[in-house]
C-alpha cells in the first residue's frame, strides 16, 4: 500500500512540475521556445494527470472500505452447520485454497500469475487455523465472503469477483463454522494481496470485472427443490456465475481474460442424467473433454439434487 501511494505522490508532483513547465513555456517570448516547449509539456501533463486519475481510482477501489463493519457474531458451530459448511467449501473453496483443489485449505496459490501482466501478487490464504482464521473474528470472516473485505478494510481483490456475496446468511455462516472445525495445518507462505500500481490503474481503468450488488439486509436461500429457481442459488455456490456471467450466458474476452461460453444452448441439448454424467466426469456426451480451465471438479462434489436443479437452470431461457 506505502509503496503505491508514494509513487501516486511521485505521479502527482510531475503532474505539477509539467504544469508549471507549461505556464512557463506560454509566457516564453521566443516562438520556437513557446509553442515546442507548450506542445510537449501540455502533452505530458496531460499524460501524467490521466495516469494519477485512473492510478488514484483504483487505490481508492482497493484501500477505501466501502461496505458495512464486519457484524458482531459468533457462529454456533453444531454438527449441521459444519456438514453444511463443508459440502460448500468442498465445492466453491478448494479449487483455490485446496492443495490440489483438495483438503486442507491451506492456500499458497497466485492468481496473478493467470494475468498476462506484471500486477503484483493475489495469494489464496491458508484457511485453517493455523492461518488466517486465528486473527480474525467470525464476524470478520463474514465480511471477508459477504463483502470482499479483509481485516483492516482493503479489497480482497479476487473474492470480490465471486458471487459468494450472493451466498445465504445460514450458509456463509456454515462454511465459517466448517473453517474453524479443521485441523490447523501450517503453511509456507500467509497469501494475502500484494498489488502494484499497474494493478490499481486496471482496477481503475474498469479492466477487471464489477461485483455484483450487495443485497443488503438478511439474504436467504431459495427452498432447495429440483427447480431452476434453486438452481440458480447452486450457480452461486458452484461458482458457475462467476466465470459464465451472472445469468450464465457467457462472458466476453478481454486482455486479461480468455472469456467464458454460453452453456444453454448445450445444456437445453443434454437430458438430466448426460448433465449429470458429464458434470461428474469432465467429458461431454460427445466425448468431448471440458477445456483445461472449466473448473468441473467444482460441480462433480454436488449431490443429485443440486446437480439436477442447476441443470433444470442452466437449460431454462434466462
Amino acid at each position: 500500500m506505502f509503496v503505491n501511494i508514494l509513487i501516486l505522490l511521485v505521479l502527482i508532483a510531475l503532474v505539477v512540475l509539467f504544469g508549471w513547465l507549461t505556464l512557463r513555456a506560454w509566457k516564453a517570448k521566443r516562438w520556437f521556445i513557446k509553442w515546442p516547449g507548450l506542445v510537449l509539456s501540455g502533452l505530458l501533463t496531460l499524460v501524467f494527470a490521466l495516469v494519477v486519475f485512473v492510478a488514484g481510482s483504483g487505490l481508492a477501489k482497493m484501500y477505501v472500505p466501502t461496505s458495512e463493519p464486519a457484524p458482531n457474531l459468533k457462529v454456533e458451530g453444531t454438527p449441521e452447520q459444519v456438514a453444511r459448511g463443508k459440502y460448500l467449501a468442498y465445492i466453491g473453496c478448494a479449487g483455490c485454497h485446496g492443495t490440489d483443489e483438495e483438503f486442507p485449505l491451506t492456500g499458497g496459490f497466485d492468481f496473478a500469475k493467470e494475468i498476462p501482466m506484471p500486477i503484483g501478487s493475489i495469494v489464496s490464504r491458508n484457511l485453517t487455523p493455523a492461518g488466517v482464521l486465528k486473527e480474525r473474528t467470525d464476524g470478520e470472516l463474514f465480511r471477508a465472503i459477504r463483502h470482499g473485505y479483509t481485516k483492516d478494510g482493503t479489497l480482497l481483490a479476487f473474492m470480490s469477483f465471486l458471487p459468494y456475496r450472493q451466498l445465504s446468511d445460514e450458509d456463509t455462516k456454515a462454511i465459517i463454522a466448517f473453517l474453524r472445525s479443521q485441523p490447523a495445518v501450517e503453511s509456507k507462505t500467509a497469501g494475502g494481496d500484494d498489488i502494484n500500481l499497474l494493478g490499481a490503474m486496471l482496477f481503475g481503468a474498469g479492466m477487471f470485472p464489477s461485483p455484483d450488488p450487495i443485497t443488503q439486509g438478511v439474504i436467504n436461500a431459495p427452498a432447495k427443490g429440483v427447480n431452476a429457481e434453486y438452481g440458480k442459488y447452486v450457480a452461486t455456490f458452484g461458482e458457475c456465475r462467476g466465470c459464465h456471467g451472472p445469468n450464465v450466458t457467457g462472458t466476453p474476452a478481454t486482455d486479461l481474460d480468455p472469456g467464458a461460453p454460453n452453456p444453454r444452448p448445450m445444456v437445453a441439448t443434454w437430458t438430466r442424467e448426460q448433465f449429470i454424467q458429464t458434470m461428474r466426469t469432465g467429458v461431454r456426451p460427445t466425448g468431448q473433454k471440458f477445456a483445461e480451465r472449466m473448473p468441473w471438479k467444482n460441480a462433480s462434489r454436488m449431490d443429485d439434487a443440486d446437480l439436477s436443479a442447476l441443470y433444470e437452470y442452466i437449460k431454462k431461457a434466462p
